[in-house]
């Protein structure tokens, strides 16, 4: 018996039974990965990496199939800049702009000058579009942002860095110590969070002095700038300025002797620069520093993180909402703010991805940021070490440590931190704190997260 063309109404199998039906659907490109599942419209987010490293280290373009595990289908917008200067960048992200209606950006660079920051802060705030640093210069925490900014950066504070910074001061009794800044923008807040927290601190802090003045190199600068540090008397210098002044600062400290065994050199993360290339030979062994720990994530994972951030917002927009929203289509003309501020970046405030917290507060930055201490060792290299920090009020729970120089011989080693803590707790084979301090044996890595 011939079944007639067109005549679907004769055969057997019409109508088609339930199960065959989903068999049929599910087996369209659009249920490809998402089983039993209805399509529903993509998230587009543009990652962007910048920086003339990722034109060999990025192998082809991202693809739906990297995000197959977020709760929404992504569809990335893998953009490359080879040149991180304002106009580059700002002409790549509008044209990406422009031709992608974009839910959100992912920004990776290794530059890490806080210009870039400045310049993703400036975009998110005429177009509304939410930005994510997820590393470089894109992760400098900027003291101020722009109104009405949708720009989210994975880093941490300059009050969070301090915390940290007096954490370890603490821990080494290092009670005496002076401030010097540059005048960056932010040095007046930066004094103001130093002398509250010791004025606020049980521990008896000794703050001798605080010294601001312009470290932009001229002669008039130069004379004030050493007369002014040969005025210290302190071991211990907490520094804040730019990575540019860092420079210009070491360089005159080495002419009037305050570089060497004996001194302490704390800066804060903005001052380091890009912790994987080789720091300016002005900059001292033993430097330490406290920067974000995404530093040892690989970029794939860094990558990720970004996106989950942008995808979770627009899952928790879409739970209550109803809808995905469109996404941003125009550079040119700015955004008014949304009398409601039910928007997007609302949305990306707050994402679990993970078992990460990605919490962000009200002027973009993370709430309970993961940090690491760092120093500079004798090969010049940025060495990292384990001690996290359990809870807001101390103490550190320190492990075994892999200096990045000792991995790539395959020998390890323990660092000064580490030393002393088995030092401090009676194992008193150990060398005393003051000898390591003397030779300089680095405080390898501290890694730690605010509760």
């Amino acid at each position: 018996m011939g079944l007639r063309l067109g005549s679907w109404s004769d055969s057997l199998w019409w109508p088609p039974p339930l199960p065959l039906l989903l068999l049929l659907f599910c087996t369209t490109p659009s249920c490809l990965g998402r089983p039993f599942g209805f399509p529903v419209p993509s998230v587009n987010v543009a990652v962007v990496f910048s920086g003339p490293a990722y034109q060999t280290e990025i192998k082809g373009r991202l693809s739906r199939e990297n995000f197959m595990d977020l709760p929404l289908e992504v569809n990335p917008i893998t953009v490359l800049v080879n040149n991180t200067n304002p106009r580059a960048l700002l002409t790549r992200i509008c044209d990406t702009l422009s031709t992608n209606r974009v839910h959100g950006v992912v920004f990776e660079d290794n530059v890490g000058s806080e210009a870039v920051a400045q310049i993703l802060d400036f975009i998110s705030t005429q177009t509304a579009v939410p930005i994510v640093g997820i590393s470089g210069g894109s992760a400098v925490v900027l003291p101020y942002k722009g109104e009405g900014s949708n720009f989210l950066q994975l880093g941490s504070s300059i009050e969070q860095q301090i915390n940290g910074m007096f954490k370890v001061m603490e821990e080494y009794n290092w009670d005496s110590f002076v401030v010097i800044t540059s005048l960056y923008p932010g040095y007046e807040a930066y004094v103001d969070y130093v002398k509250s927290f010791t004025d606020t601190s049980y521990f008896m802090w000794d703050l001798q002095d605080v010294l601001s003045f312009d470290m932009s190199a001229d002669s008039t600068n130069d004379i004030r700038a050493r007369r002014l540090l040969q005025q210290i008397d302190a071991q211990v210098l907490l520094v804040y300025c730019s990575h540019e002044e860092a420079q210009y600062l070491f360089s005159l400290a080495t002419e009037v002797g305050l570089i060497g065994p004996g001194y302490i050199w704390i800066i804060p993360s903005m001052a380091v620069g890009n912790p994987d290339i080789p720091p300016p030979d002005s900059f001292p062994v033993g430097l330490i520093s406290i920067i974000t720990d995404r530093w040892r994530m690989s970029l794939r994972k860094r990558v990720r993180d970004g996106v989950a951030i942008v995808v979770k917002g627009v899952q928790s927009f879409r739970k209550q909402r109803g809808f995905i929203p469109e996404g941003h289509s125009d550079c040119h003309n700015p955004v008014k703010q949304s009398a409601i501020n039910d928007t997007l970046f609302r949305h990306m405030l707050n994402v679990t991805w993970e078992h990460n917290d990605f919490s962000f507060n009200s002027n973009g930055y993370l709430v309970n940021p993961a940090m690491i201490v760092i120093t500079l060792d004798r090969e010049r290299q940025w060495d990292k070490v384990s001690f996290v920090l359990i809870s807001q009020n101390l103490l550190f729970k320190i492990t075994y440590v892999m200096s990045v120089s000792a991995h790539k011989t395959g020998k390890q080693r323990y660092s000064a931190a580490v030393a002393h803590w088995l030092w401090s707790r009676r194992w008193t084979f150990l060398i005393p704190m003051k000898e390591l301090m003397e030779h300089r044996l680095p405080l390898t890595h501290a890694s730690f997260t605010y509760t």
